[in-house]
């Protein structure tokens, strides 16, 4: 599944299935755990693609805390740099987790601009083994992204890269919500 781009001011967003350690972004946005050594599903993905340059940058970082983002390198990777974000663990919605994940998204966007990115590729964040309910999570994403994109005039291509179909017609639902149905 790929959706028509849609415009939000400078900026296309578009829906795709795929996996987001193929795509030739300036950044992809990985869901790391809080150490940003690596662990399952799209953070060690990431880090086996990267390649073993990448840990040895994420160890001068010395970790992150959940809804922060940091920024390193590509290495082997097609895009350029990895912003690691470490989303929340669902726990019922009573933990600010709301709040945390669009923190996420709001700090990936503002290091997009910080660096003065233009293409940056989210996968669902926290969707996977920390349980975040995945309609409620691709609503903050994108919801936040649009929101993110008014200070980030340098980003023009936003990618909601989803592993899965149902999850690209959560994100597909959530941007025609957000930004509007197609032209």
């Amino acid at each position: 599944m790929t959706t028509q781009p849609r415009r939000i001011g400078g900026a296309e967003l578009e829906v795709i299935v795929a996996d987001i350690t193929t795509l030739s972004v300036d950044a992809i946005v990985n869901a790391a755990n809080s150490s940003l050594l690596g662990g399952g599903g799209v953070d060690g993905a990431i880090h086996r693609a990267a390649g073993p340059d990448l840990v040895a940058e994420c160890r001068m970082l010395h970790g992150c805390k959940t809804g922060d983002a940091k920024i390193t390198k590509g290495y082997r990777l097609r895009a350029a740099h990895v912003i690691h974000t470490v989303g929340p663990v669902w726990n019922g919605g009573t933990l600010s987790e709301d709040e945390l994940l669009a923190s996420c998204y709001r700090r990936s966007v503002e290091l997009c601009a910080r660096h003065e990115l233009t293409s940056v590729a989210f996968p669902a964040i926290s969707t996977g083994i920390f349980r975040f309910p995945a309609d409620r999570a691709a609503d903050i994403a994108v919801r936040t992204t649009i929101e993110g994109l008014a200070g980030a005039p340098s980003v023009a291509r936003v990618i909601f890269c989803c592993f899965s179909e149902p999850s690209a017609r959560l994100h597909e639902v959530a941007l025609e919500r957000h930004a509007g149905p197609c032209a």
